[in-house]
């Protein structure tokens, strides 16, 4: 066995393990050191020892194979922790996570998700009419301001049956400032967030507001307790959930760390994903032209219906493919618990583990012409033809999203409610939309697209 001192080791002639080039641009950082080391190489930003892998065998390995010798008390969830506390996206204790998932798991499943389905495709019809009275035909706009407004929507209305209109804009500015503070955090880890700092204060402040947003619905659910019912929120679910082995609820810090959680989870990925989904559409023709064919085959202009969603099976390729690009949780790690072996290198305890889907994505042997917008990568005969870890934009193994279900059914139902009767087409000489990579991978600027009518 090698040592983790034989992996090849990135040297950009910073003498700090490449930090500033990592602050400077990790995208940029990372593609080099693929480029140049291959599947698996180790860098230490600002001292940090990190692995990262690229390879399915790899991501199969230690998300699956050896899970258990790699938790999630990794570098990354520790940057994120102040915001998401002990919900089930960061907490690194295993015994607490999995009575949490028993929990939740139930109302998570495809079946469950098809209950919110119709706030889904309801919310959707609404905002398109507001951007017609509002923008017509002729005034560009940043959909993905618009987007944000409409995931919010749909989860706070599938989680507390409620309008948050006013709330979900103060909401949004406050994820929009803690994504920014600590996705430049985790490029530059100082000084410590306990530092007082004028961002470190704003971070504070904007942890606040969020909170204050949830602790809202949880107290007037509270003051105003409901049955659970075949049209409950999720928010009722959650308050009467019990552990099926020890028949105990969970507590109320609990509760709104895991409803922080579900709005931090659905908002940014549903966000990112259908501004990415939008602006691909426009610049691809061809693929969008396809697309509405299959909306207007297999719904005859009506509202797609939760049932109706294995025949949109074009529209989902075009999720998948945008989910392929530009995975919203384009980066994820974990923490080596126990020393281990991969391809003849030995990784010891502590060392962080970077799975980056942007790189993993693109990876030329799996992927031919990696950058080239094509849904139908994604039909069941080439889907078959990859191995299954080579795409990952929700994970995989026991910590695999909670949220992969509903994601995709809003996805998919959004995008094709739109295509209904609308297309959102890009203005003549817009300049190309390139990826930002905070916490989660913005469209930088955002997108600006115009309503036209089919």
């Amino acid at each position: 066995m090698q040592k983790l001192e034989d992996l090849p080791s990135v040297r950009f002639g910073d003498g700090l393990g490449g930090s500033l080039a990592f602050k400077r641009d990790p995208l940029a950082f990372l593609a080099r050191s693929r480029e140049r080391y291959g599947d698996i190489f180790r860098f230490r930003p600002f001292g940090v020892p990190m692995v990262m892998v690229n390879h399915p065998d790899y991501i199969r390995h230690v998300l699956v194979d050896r899970g258990e010798r790699y938790d999630k008390n990794a570098t990354i969830f520790k940057v994120i922790r102040p915001v998401l506390r002990k919900g089930l996206i960061a907490n690194p204790d295993m015994e607490l996570w999995r009575r949490q998932r028993r929990m939740m798991a139930p109302h998570f499943t495809p079946r469950a998700v098809g209950s919110f389905a119709r706030n889904m495709t309801d919310e959707t019809v609404q905002i398109v009419d507001r951007w017609k009275r509002t923008y017509g035909d002729t005034h560009t706009f940043d959909v993905t301001d618009e987007f944000g407004q409409l995931a919010l929507r749909i989860v706070n209305r599938s989680l507390f049956s409620a309008d948050v209109s006013e709330a979900a804009q103060g909401f949004e500015r406050a994820f929009g400032v803690a994504n920014t503070i600590l996705g430049a955090f985790f490029r530059c880890p100082f000084p410590p967030l306990s530092v007082p700092t004028p961002s470190h204060r704003r971070l504070r402040r904007a942890i606040e507001d969020m909170d204050e947003f949830v602790s809202g619905f949880v107290r007037q659910r509270l003051a105003n307790d409901v049955a659970v019912g075949e049209e409950s929120d999720l928010l009722t679910l959650l308050l009467h959930s019990v552990d099926g082995e020890n028949g105990k609820a969970m507590d109320l810090e609990q509760l709104h760390h895991e409803v922080l959680n579900i709005c931090v989870g659905a908002y940014e990925t549903t966000t990112n994903t259908l501004s990415w989904a939008f602006y691909l559409l426009a610049c691809h023709p061809e693929a969008e032209k396809q697309m509405h064919a299959e909306v207007d085959q297999v719904l005859g202009g009506r509202i797609p219906q939760f049932e109706d969603l294995p025949r949109l099976t074009y529209t989902r390729m075009v999720v998948d493919e945008t989910l392929r690009i530009y995975s919203p949780a384009y980066q994820f790690m974990r923490r080596a618990c126990q020393d281990d072996e991969i391809d003849g290198y030995r990784i010891p305890a502590g060392t962080n583990m970077l799975i980056n889907s942007y790189f993993l994505h693109r990876h030329p042997e799996f992927w031919p012409e990696p950058e080239r917008f094509e849904p139908e990568r994604f039909s069941p005969e080439e889907s078959a033809k990859r191995p299954k870890h080579v795409y990952v934009p929700f994970g995989s193994g026991p910590r695999i999203c909670i949220g992969k279900h509903f994601a995709l059914t809003e996805l998919t139902l959004v995008i094709a409610t739109i295509a209904l009767g609308h297309r959102l087409v890009m203005p003549a000489g817009a300049p190309e939309v390139h990826p930002e990579a905070l916490i989660t991978l913005h469209p930088k600027d955002g997108v600006r697209l115009r309503l036209e009518r089919r």
